[in-house]
């Protein structure tokens, strides 16, 4: 070139061009030109100095760089077209100015961005800034199309340029932002294809770690190449022996998991599940950060339990790793031994969590992950992958021999079976309880938490696990109302399966004299059981019952006590002999803890409403609700002050026990009257037949104003008439007949005087 023109004094007369057009207004293409004839001058020998490419990059820089924002409209397309038309011509200058033979000098690359950096770092103007960046970005894009970078180990702004990426990367203008993120992408591009070379990375590295300023990362929205850095990572660890490189390497991967803990796990995950463990320790590297263990802990139990994310809560990434992958990655962080301390932090949570995932795939079996995460799940088995965490989370704890325990009683077997799942939620609890754990205590409280979501799922796993949990003493003592309050809502449910362990928590409750205290506030809604139309139900409520009152008293529980007595009366006349006799021995056993000071109405008075029911049930097809009876009857006696009663009671037979108490109790004659009209309706023949003789014993006693008023008595006898067992008819068809002609006798034998003497009046009660 020299040969026909010096070429330095050419490119000194187009950089004079280049500075003589307007900085307030684009108009013509001489920037372009001149731009692009700098590009074809760079092509000849001789090549250019770095002084004169420096000066001719300030000049190209300086002259775009400094425009007004060029909006597009529709009136000035021209103008919008050359302005990208110049933008692309100094892209072009830049491009070939950074090269030095065939490939870009990363020496010279460093010399034009200390020139184009202020325009971003030190400018307050929008568009001038998204110029910087976008040019940086492409030239980036440029240089990492070169398989071969020269003086990349002089090149010393790696760190610098990270920071400066990363804070823009926040930016609240989306351009802006969307500049650095590319910027950002290639410049750890470039610094990825440069890892073939160990020298080199190392020393790249080490410049990172002297500029690297910690916070650059917080800022980052858009990083698409974690996943290569860390493979990076993964393999060239091991290769990397400069402390200050190694220190650098897991300064990156801790930042990493920290803002893109989704894809740092999974590709973590994805490289030990193709290749041998052992290459690497990156989760040792993530557990040396006490810090930075906890908060990615954190975030995976939220992984974990999805359920207890905000409703608004949005996800902070593309990729959001499944409860599986979350499963697999706690438990290689928990195989870390320098993480004891911090595992006991969050044991409560992470172990409910655990045991909620194990009964989501054991009982429910159904999962849906995405498609990148399809290969990882199918490496190990999620059900043993998870039981495995937890046993790792206890050991962790310093709970290796509850481990043992639980495996001696078959407590893992039975947790991984879905007929036997919950039996293996009791002896996991037990375990706990048996031993004393400490953190007994906050799981309570991580238990609590959870059902005070009314659509919480597992929820049926979290009642099993904290009805065991419930007979620790340091548990039961923090049982309050509120608590208390939180389990009744869970009462009104009708599901069997949610039935059982609430039964079965209202037995511990009785035991424990602090929540003795809250019973009143589940009375209700275990009474209510009572009407259930499920049989099933019915009968486990009842047989509850009978198991609770051998805990209660009642200077404690009289309310309930009391209430209770009305609740059983329609149980007395069921046909399932099952709940006959639950009905029949709670009765018994209420009666057994009534002291005579203790008989106020109206406890007194329904206690003489079933006297004549406990006589005629001695009649009972079932033997053990007979002696049921005649022990209820005893204690009846024992409590009403009868003493010559209570030797009938015990001994005699039914018609003695009956004619022995009309003769004691007259003045009651037309209450037990009611009673046995009552039990007309009795589903057993032999009752029916006693009721309705003794109601003929009782109306032969009767004078005749006192027959006047049993209509209801007499009508209910006449229907008896029809009963369908003959013999329970034939006697009634008789005692009407008897009844009718005593009837008969008395009007003829009636004193005419107003003034005679009348008997005590008798009433019903």
């Amino acid at each position: 070139m020299d040969n026909y023109y010096p070429k330095a004094i050419l490119a000194k007369k187009i950089e004079i061009l280049i500075l003589e057009e307007s900085t307030e207004i684009l108009m013509g293409n001489m920037r372009q030109q001149a731009m692009l004839c700098i590009v074809a001058l760079s092509q000849v020998n001789p090549p250019f100095r770095l002084s004169q490419k420096l000066d001719l990059v300030n000049v190209g820089v300086s002259s775009l760089f400094s425009l007004p924002p060029i909006m597009p409209c529709l009136y000035r397309r021209d103008n919008a077209s050359l302005y990208l038309q110049t933008v692309q011509a100094l892209d072009d200058m830049l491009q070939a100015l950074v090269m030095d033979g065939m490939n870009p000098n990363m020496l010279i690359l460093q010399h034009f961005l200390e020139i184009i950096l202020p325009w971003s770092s030190l400018s307050d103007k929008v568009h001038e800034q998204m110029r910087a960046l976008g040019t940086i970005s492409r030239l980036l894009r440029f240089i990492c199309s070169f398989p071969e970078l020269s003086h990349m180990e002089e090149f010393s702004m790696s760190g610098k340029l990270m920071s400066i990426f990363g804070l823009f990367c926040m930016d609240c203008n989306h351009e802006i932002s969307k500049e650095a993120s590319e910027a950002l992408h290639y410049l750890f591009k470039i610094l990825v294809l440069q890892r073939s070379v160990k020298q080199k990375t190392e020393t790249i590295l080490k410049d990172l770690q002297k500029h690297f300023h910690g916070a650059w990362l917080a800022s980052l929205q858009d990083l698409t190449l974690v996943p290569e850095i860390i493979q990076y990572i993964y393999y060239h660890m091991n290769r990397i022996t400069e402390t200050t490189a190694q220190k650098t390497i897991k300064k990156i991967l801790y930042l990493l998991s920290q803002y893109y803990t989704d894809e740092v796990i999974l590709t973590l995950l994805k490289i030990e599940d193709q290749s041998q463990k052992g290459v690497c320790r990156p989760w040792e590297i993530l557990a040396s950060f006490p810090k930075g263990y906890e908060m990615i802990m954190d975030y995976l139990l939220q992984r974990l339990t999805p359920h207890q994310r905000s409703k608004d809560q949005e996800p902070r990434h593309r990729t959001e790793i499944s409860p599986l992958i979350a499963t697999r990655a706690i438990h290689e962080l928990l195989l870390e031994p320098s993480r004891r301390m911090e595992v006991q932090s969050f044991f409560s949570s992470l172990f409910m969590a655990l045991l909620f995932q194990i009964s989501f795939l054991v009982v429910e079996v159904d999962t849906e992950i995405s498609q990148d995460q399809q290969h990882i799940a199918e490496c190990v088995d999620p059900i043993s992958s998870t039981v495995e965490a937890l046993k790792t989370l206890m050991r962790s704890s310093g709970y290796g021999d509850y481990v043992s325990s639980i495996q001696r009683h078959g407590g893992w077997w039975l947790l991984v079976n879905p007929e036997r799942h919950y039996d293996g939620v009791t002896v996991l609890a037990r375990s706990l309880v048996i031993n004393n754990c400490w953190h007994n205590r906050p799981l309570f409280s991580s238990i609590i938490r959870f059902l005070q979501d009314p659509d919480c799922k597992n929820h049926l796993t979290a009642l099993v696990f904290l009805t065991e949990l419930l007979q620790c003493p340091d548990v039961a003592a923090l049982v309050d109302d509120f608590t208390t309050r939180i389990l009744a809502k869970w009462f009104k449910s009708e599901e069997p399966a949610i039935v059982k362990p609430l039964l079965q928590m209202l037995e511990v409750f009785a035991k424990h004299e602090n929540m003795v205290r809250r019973l009143r506030i589940l009375q209700p809604y275990v009474l209510n059981y009572c009407y259930s139309s499920n049989s099933d139900i019915v009968l486990e409520t009842l047989l509850v019952l009978k198991n609770l009152l051998s805990h209660l008293t009642w200077r404690h529980s009289s309310s309930f006590l009391i209430q209770l007595t009305f609740t059983l009366v329609p149980f007395f006349e069921e046909v399932s002999e099952h709940l006959r006799l639950a009905a029949f021995e709670i009765y018994e056993s209420l009666l057994a803890k009534v002291k005579k000071r203790d008989l106020v109405f109206p406890l007194k008075h329904q206690i003489l409403n079933l006297l004549v029911p406990l006589v005629l049930h001695l009649r009972d097809v079932n033997t053990d609700v007979a002696l049921i009876c005649r022990s209820a009857l005893c204690h009846t006696a024992a409590m009403l002050g009868w003493s010559k009663l209570k030797a009938v009671f015990a001994e005699k037979d039914v018609w003695n026990i009956l004619g022995a108490l009309l003769e004691q109790e007259t003045n009651k004659a037309l209450w037990f009257l009611k009673q046995c009209v009552a039990l007309f309706k009795s589903p057993q023949v032999p009752i029916r037949w006693a009721a309705v003789w003794f109601a003929g014993q009782i109306i032969q006693t009767l004078d005749l104003e006192e027959i006047d008023e049993i209509e209801e008595a007499y009508t209910a006898l006449r229907h008896m008439q029809r009963d369908s067992d003959p013999m329970v008819s034939c006697l009634t068809t008789q005692t009407v007949y008897i009844l009718e002609a005593k009837k008969k006798l008395l009007l003829a034998k009636a004193p005419t005087s107003c003034f005679c003497r009348r008997r005590p009046q008798r009433h019903y009660f």
